[in-house]
Formats: C-alpha cells, sequence, structure tokens
C-alpha cells in the first residue's frame, strides 16, 4: 500500500512539473515597424533617427527607409523621426503584445 502511494504521488508530481511546458506558449511582446519616405516624393529616406519613447531605444533607418524595434512591451509609445535637412515628425502608437505594428512616418523638407 505504501509503494502505491509514493509511485500515485511521483506521477502527480511529475505531471505537474511537466505540464508547465506547454507547446502553446504565446509571444507577450510586439513588434514595431515601418517606413520613413520624403512627404512630396514619397522616397524611402536613409539614415534618418528613429527614437521610441519611452524606452530611448534608437534605430537608424536602411537605405530602403525601413526600420524595426523587436520584442516590445505591449505600451503606448511615441516614435520621432529626424534627419538633417528635415522637419522633426511624431506619431504615437500602441503596441500590442503578439503583433506587428506599422507606423509609416513622412518627413517634410525644412527651409
Amino acid at each position: 500500500m505504501k509503494r502505491i502511494v509514493i509511485l500515485v504521488l511521483s506521477c502527480t508530481l511529475l505531471t505537474g512539473a511537466f505540464s508547465g511546458c506547454s507547446k502553446d506558449e504565446y509571444n507577450t511582446y510586439a513588434t514595431l515597424y515601418g517606413v520613413i519616405t520624403d512627404h512630396e516624393t514619397g522616397e524611402p529616406i536613409a539614415n534618418a533617427s528613429v527614437v521610441l519613447s519611452p524606452g530611448g531605444k534608437t534605430k537608424t533607418t536602411g537605405t530602403d527607409g525601413s526600420y524595426e524595434f523587436q520584442d516590445l512591451d505591449a505600451a503606448q509609445y511615441t516614435v520621432t523621426v529626424q534627419k538633417t535637412g528635415y522637419a522633426t515628425n511624431r506619431k504615437t502608437v500602441t503596441a500590442v503584445a503578439s503583433e506587428k505594428v506599422e507606423a509609416n512616418i513622412p518627413l517634410t523638407k525644412s527651409n
């Protein structure tokens, strides 16, 4: 009888230990991406500085004007874009867990 109780308890403990290792785990982070373009021409702007706030993360756009922030907490962010010769532009976006959020931002040439 004692062996049966120990066997049942052992099986219960092992089942509980491995049940937390589910294949159905969900990504709790968000991705924010977009393209920075010239407002007048629609052409992509390379080497623009893209700053995410809060958090202060910074990216530089590629030759295709694209940027991407990965593994963000679900929250509201302000994306600020700067490039010499252009006026600074900002956009507020909401990052949602397990989703990709697109934020394309145009820049206007400064005088």
